[in-house]
């Protein structure tokens, strides 16, 4: 299996390839859009400098991973993929205005440019696409490569665009309408980014993770009697982590105690991709009436008993 260093090594040369395959499409598509007059394919264009940000901002994030822990950040510097997309997610949004206020004035389009353009840049977008997707599941590379497919179907939809013009030799405004319909994909695709990153920083229950079956896991451990006060979050998409109480059966010494704490954490951390899990271990449980002292307190609450 692949250290994380070369994990990391991976994702950035990914990261590399794809940069490079977006600069070359924005440097045609900015040079014959103009040419060509289309909105259609300036607007795809702009798309595509957002990506090249996007790509940038994931990149330094994935360098930030490699840090070490240290006693400010404690956890390291994990988070920084997921700002990361919430910042190109902000970006799309942005742009999102920018591709609307250009497509209200329709101006007449060259077809024949714009569809061998966009066709080129739909191969391109398409090809960086599953060149970052191959790099894993981590959010930020998740949504980098979301940037890229987008981009591909933007483009093939300009390339669409621009084929019709070139038979009909009319239906400009068409150019635009691609565009405002680039611009709603665009933002369907910020919001959906933004709010992934948000569930990451407020600490949601990963997606996908059943917390009732971690527990059921964790009581099924020989020498659990019980488990509450179970939480667990994200760090990044790639780090989850877990604190919980256990009741441990039949007061064991301390020694049995750590063992048992041991198997719990080798059950969780296979099948539910538990990276990291802080266990308190109880001799009898601290929720003798359905009030759970050992539960997190908010403001207007009345602290329970201590542990």
């Amino acid at each position: 299996m692949a250290s994380a260093n070369e994990v990391r090594a991976g994702r950035v040369r990914r990261l590399n390839v794809a940069v490079g395959l977006n600069v070359a499409i924005v440097a045609v598509q900015v040079a014959f859009g103009l040419v060509a007059r289309s909105v259609g394919l300036l607007a795809d264009a702009a798309h595509n400098v957002v990506d090249v940000a996007a790509i940038l901002l994931t990149m330094v994030a994935v360098r930030l991973t490699a840090r070490p822990p240290t006693a400010e950040r404690s956890f390291g510097y994990h988070r920084s993929t997921v700002l990361a997309a919430l910042v190109n997610a902000a970006l799309v949004l942005g742009l999102t205005v920018g591709i609307v206020v250009e497509a209200v004035h329709p101006t007449p389009v060259r077809g024949g440019i714009v569809l061998v353009v966009a066709l080129l840049a739909t191969v391109g977008n398409l090809a960086a696409a599953l060149v970052v997707l191959g790099g894993g599941r981590e959010l930020s590379m998740r949504s980098t490569a979301l940037h890229l497919g987008a981009d591909g179907a933007a483009s093939l939809g300009v390339a669409v665009s621009g084929a019709v013009i070139l038979v009909t030799g009319a239906w400009y405004r068409l150019d635009p309408v691609v565009s405002l319909a680039i611009a709603a994909l665009i933002a369907v695709q910020g919001i959906r980014l933004m709010r992934d990153a948000s569930d990451v920083l407020l600490e949601s229950t990963p997606a996908g993770l059943d917390i009732a079956e971690v527990a059921r896991t964790m009581e099924s451990v020989p020498g659990v009697e019980e488990v509450h006060d179970l939480h667990a979050w994200s760090l990044s998409t790639d780090v989850i982590a877990l604190s919980a109480h256990l009741v441990m059966a039949g007061h064991p010494t301390l020694e049995e105690a750590q063992e048992v704490a041991d198997r719990v954490k080798r059950a969780v951390a296979g099948p539910f991709g538990i990276a990291h899990a802080t266990l308190e271990l109880e001799c009898e449980t601290c929720v003798p009436d359905g009030a759970d002292p050992c539960a997190m307190e908010t403001l207007g609450t009345t602290a329970g008993s201590a542990e």
